[in-house]
């Protein structure tokens, strides 16, 4: 599967660059802005190690994934987590502060006008992560990569080191279970892939944006089911979630795109020649239909919520995205075959 058609623009005009310079210091500056929304719970940043491999993200209402999550990243190689929780009131910030690898803040904060919470996360990284691997998941996302059942990320990133790479892409692939969506049981202690493991794989299409350089990668299973009427405005599948990172960087919508621009050409989507992997979108989990009441209540998951209540209904309606095009998700050989990530000439330990 080849779904971008042309090399990244990789040359741009001074006024464009003049631009983009001046965006990444503004972003920059508001994420500096921010600390000040940020309470910390539990601080334990001087455990950090130089080498050690941080994982940041932000979290709401996320109690019942997060065994799980913390199980799956420790096992991949994460050291220390920089998370922020967004107000939640279902255990999930006792249940934080309890890790010991866990450094946790607080804020009740706008996660809309914080830029989908990219701010607060920018902050840490620039506070705390400087130098460091860090890995940017939400907590319905399981990174995969190739022979990630054999080495991890100390050993991913050692080599993407020596390839002078500081970037490593991935396509956000959308899993979903067998039958009704929100129909089924799960034990939070349980691997959330014995319950949603069916994808579509294919069609995924990706195109370059100017000036910024980055892939816009769209397709798959909600665009199928949710905007085959509006396909312009799916979901944006790709993401560089792992970065080598500088103070000076930063991200500017979620981590699909980062500035300065160059590092966005690391990733070259599905059927490409970088090295790149899959994040496992698991949102269609058994809870997903009492949260997306919630959110779409709360309004804060896009710039304008108003304009995706069809979308919220048809998620509400509880409807079967498996067909007979769907493939049951096995492992990371299976999604290189596709085409979905790519070893990139790494070997693995």
């Amino acid at each position: 599967m080849r779904a971008v058609a042309s090399d990244p623009p990789t040359a741009i005009g001074l006024k464009d660059a003049y631009r983009l310079r001046w965006k990444r210091r503004r972003l920059l500056w508001r994420s500096w802005r921010s600390r000040h929304h940020l309470l910390a719970l539990v601080d334990r940043t001087t455990l950090i190690a130089p080498e050690d491999i941080l994982l940041v993200a932000t979290m709401r209402n996320e109690f019942t994934r997060l065994p799980h999550f913390l199980d799956y990243y420790r096992e991949l190689g994460i050291n220390h987590f920089l998370i922020v929780d967004n107000g939640s009131d279902d255990g999930t910030t006792e249940l934080l502060r309890d890790q010991p690898d866990v450094s946790l803040w607080h804020t009740d904060a706008s996660y809309r006008d914080a830029r989908f919470g990219l701010d607060w996360v920018t902050w840490l990284q620039m506070r705390y992560a400087h130098g460091h691997w860090v890995l940017m998941a939400d907590a319905d996302e399981l990174l995969v990569f190739a022979h990630c059942d054999r080495s991890g990320l100390r050993d991913l990133t050692g080599w993407l080191d020596t390839q002078n790479r500081q970037v490593f892409g991935a396509l956000m692939l959308d899993l979903y279970p067998k039958g009704p969506i929100g129909a089924q049981s799960q034990d939070p202690a349980t691997n959330p892939l014995d319950v949603v493991n069916g994808f579509d794989p294919g069609p995924y299409r990706g195109q370059w944006q100017v000036p910024l350089g980055n892939l816009w990668v769209q397709g798959g299973a909600r665009e199928r089911v949710f905007f085959s009427n509006r396909p312009e405005r799916s979901p944006t599948l790709n993401k560089i979630p792992l970065v080598r990172w500088s103070r000076r960087f930063a991200y500017v919508n979620s981590c699909h795109s980062i500035l300065p621009r160059d590092l966005n050409f690391a990733y070259d989507g599905p059927g490409g020649t970088t090295p790149s992997g899959v994040l496992l979108h698991i949102k269609f989990q058994p809870d997903i239909l009492p949260k997306t009441v919630i959110e779409r209540q709360r309004g804060q998951h896009f710039t304008h919520p108003e304009d995706f209540g069809p979308y919220y209904d048809q998620i509400a309606a509880a409807p079967t995205l498996w067909t007979a095009q769907t493939q049951r998700y096995e492992d990371w050989q299976q999604l290189e075959r596709l085409g979905l990530l790519n070893s990139g000439g790494w070997g693995g330990r």
